[in-house]
């Protein structure tokens, strides 16, 4: 990686399949362009900001929002994720994402929804994920700041790989529903039981300190500046501004 291009010729190489095929005039050169947006939501810069050695600003903003609208960056995470083989634990949790007062601005009437709430923070987003034992994302979930982990967790059902023995999760995820959905995929649920349960339910300490990983992943996340706050308005292009984010971290490094 130099220091103007943050995707060598071989990285591009891995995630090139799930580009937009070119019609007419061919795209600008990738590897630029690519790196160019990487760079803007690395270092929280505006679209007009970006150094000149990308080429220039619209190109790079047009390329994000046109391949954002098209899902590209999703696929592309989802993609090389699934490369990574077949996970032996899980790990859930979720992490609010402040938002810029640029992204908490009105939007049209039946434009794209903007998944921001409010909290007792203030107007932010919420981002759920789960992860491997090695702490790389699986699965990332973007959704209102309000909406609680156990609901979070139930969109993400469907998602959860079998092959896991154990899921690991803190108190905000102990419900019966939960537990018995983990238990119907063959997934033994660790997770400590809240201090309102009437009935004793046991769970390996010694496996609960390695969530520590999933906080160490949106930590990493966090890094990146126009991830930890968010500028955009619609969700589909801050969701891919994470996902870029998580799959150069952790899959492209």
């Amino acid at each position: 990686m130099s220091d103007l291009f943050w995707l060598s010729r071989s990285q591009l190489q891995r995630i090139e399949p799930c580009f937009p095929q070119a019609h007419g005039v061919p795209r600008v050169d990738d590897q630029r362009v690519v790196s160019g947006i990487i760079h803007v939501i690395r270092n929280g810069l505006r679209w007009r900001d970006a150094p000149r050695e990308y080429g220039p600003h619209k190109t790079l903003y047009n390329r994000f929002v046109r391949w954002s609208r098209l899902g590209v960056f999703d696929r592309i995470f989802s993609a090389i994720a699934a490369e990574n083989g077949e996970p032996e634990q899980l790990m859930i949790d979720a992490t609010h994402l402040k938002a810029h007062r640029t992204a908490a601005s009105l939007l049209k009437k039946g434009m794209f929804p903007r998944r921001i709430g409010r909290t007792k923070g203030g107007l932010n987003s919420k981002l759920h994920a789960i992860v491997n034992e090695h702490g790389k994302p699986l699965v990332l979930l973007l959704t209102e700041g309000q909406m609680s982990d156990h609901l979070g967790a139930k969109l993400m059902y469907e998602s959860l790989p079998t092959s896991a023995s154990h899921l690991i999760g803190d108190k905000g995820y102990d419900s019966d529903e939960f537990r018995a959905a983990l238990n119907a995929k063959g997934i033994k649920p660790c997770i400590p039981p809240r201090k309102n349960r009437n009935t004793h339910i046991s769970y390996c300490r010694k496996l609960y300190k390695t969530r520590h990983k999933v906080e160490n992943m949106f930590g990493k996340l966090k890094d990146w500046r126009r991830v930890a706050t968010r500028y955009d308005r619609c969700a589909h292009t801050f969701f891919s501004a994470i996902c870029i984010a998580a799959t150069v971290i952790f899959y492209l490094n």
